[in-house]
């Protein structure tokens, strides 16, 4: 703890692109300095205060504030491993108004933590990794996106959970993220975690719904569904249900999927995509266009506005022009949402879209690209 202001002192200097000569000139060595920063040596109350005088920076060692950033760091870490996040924004909101005293005591590391990861950035956190025990490391790598390695580093129920998740976004191996979702709910179960219970149920369901496996997303679904119901979480419901009605249109139950889209009374700019799709194959192509018309300028928080917009109109395109797989312009459009989609969504929106880049390249001939794409696609259906 005591070696930590040397990291305050040299992220605030690094700030103030001064050198070390010229932070330290009439204070102390330069080679004192330098051990100070990497935290090879602890330098005395005395030299402290001259060097933050100099940076003019505040430095607090007082008790009301070691006791309050203690206080809040557990709170911090507690909700983050619990997956709290109710919990998460009371830390934020008090975090703001206690920045300027935990970013300047010897809690300073863990603050940065705290605000890397409440503004999803690792390069705020960085500069304290060498003062990071496991568990803070751990939550670094994650933001880092290296969230195998952090589990490795700090084993328990929400890492393993952050890890089958992003297994299960990048697609590849189901089999792999269903594992580490699995661990994570025996984990979750035995600490008496229930969100985190939840959550390892659901995404186990969402990996055998990006695979078609009707029979065992239901299963998972079936039991994430009574423990958010036991939480009061109706989001999370929400969200199994949409999961479980787009399966259905994948795998060609298009009345079961239009039946389910067709009767929410609140819509999303997808979920009004997908009752479109669902229209445009059941022949119901008016329906199709009035579904498209309403998403027209509506905002969409996931996935962006533009992009979910242009998913609209691959749909609104094939319903105008009958013999869209004679165009050029239809090819293009479908290949750069295929794209995008690929390269930054989760895969399955991009596994969505795989059945009509397939029909387009086999429409022109393009046998070889489609041969590919099947061969190499993380999702195998």
């Amino acid at each position: 703890m005591r070696l930590y202001p040397g990291a305050v002192i040299r992220q605030a200097r690094e700030e103030r692109q001064w050198s070390q000569e010229g932070l330290c000139s009439g204070i102390c060595a330069v080679s004192y300095l330098s051990k100070i920063e990497q935290g090879k040596a602890e330098a005395s109350p005395e030299l402290l205060r001259l060097l933050f005088a100099r940076l003019e920076l505040a430095w607090y060692d007082d008790e009301e504030t070691l006791l309050q950033a203690k206080e809040l760091t557990e709170r911090f870490y507690e909700a983050v491993f619990s997956y709290d996040g109710t919990a998460l924004s009371e830390c934020e909101a008090e975090l703001t108004v206690q920045t300027e005293r935990l970013t300047h005591c010897v809690y300073a590391p863990d603050a940065a933590l705290m605000q890397a990861f409440l503004q999803k950035d690792a390069a705020l956190a960085e500069a304290f990794e060498p003062y990071f025990d496991n568990m803070r490391l751990a939550l670094l790598r994650l933001l880092q996106g290296r969230d195998e390695e952090a589990m490795r580093l700090y084993p328990c129920a929400y890492l393993s959970l952050m890890a089958g998740i992003g297994a299960y976004e990048r697609g590849g191996s189901y089999t792999h993220a269903v594992e580490l979702l699995r661990s994570s709910y025996e984990q979750a179960a035995a600490n008496g975690e229930a969100r985190l219970m939840l959550l390892a149920q659901m995404y186990m369901g969402n990996c055998y719904c990006n695979q078609r496996n009707i029979e065992e997303m239901n299963a998972h679904y079936r039991i994430a569904i009574r423990l958010a119901h036991a939480l009061g979480d109706t989001e999370a419901i929400v969200h199994m249900r949409y999961n479980a009605a787009s399966a259905q249109l994948e795998t060609g139950k298009y009345d079961a999927a239009y039946r389910y889209f067709s009767a929410l009374e609140t819509h999303t700019v997808m979920s009004l995509h997908k009752l479109a799709v669902c229209c445009e194959k059941l022949g119901k192509s008016e329906e199709a266009l009035d579904a498209l018309d309403r998403a027209e300028n509506m905002p969409s928080e996931y996935p962006p506005t533009a992009l979910a917009q242009r998913m609209c109109a691959l749909v609104r395109f094939r319903l105008e022009h009958t013999d869209y797989l004679r165009l050029a312009e239809y090819g293009e459009m479908l290949l750069a949402v295929f794209a995008e989609c690929r390269r930054s969504l989760p895969i399955g929106y991009a596994s969505f879209h795989l059945p009509w880049v397939l029909e387009w390249y086999t429409a022109s001939r393009q046998y070889r690209l489609a041969y590919e794409l099947i061969r190499d696609f993380p999702i195998k259906i």
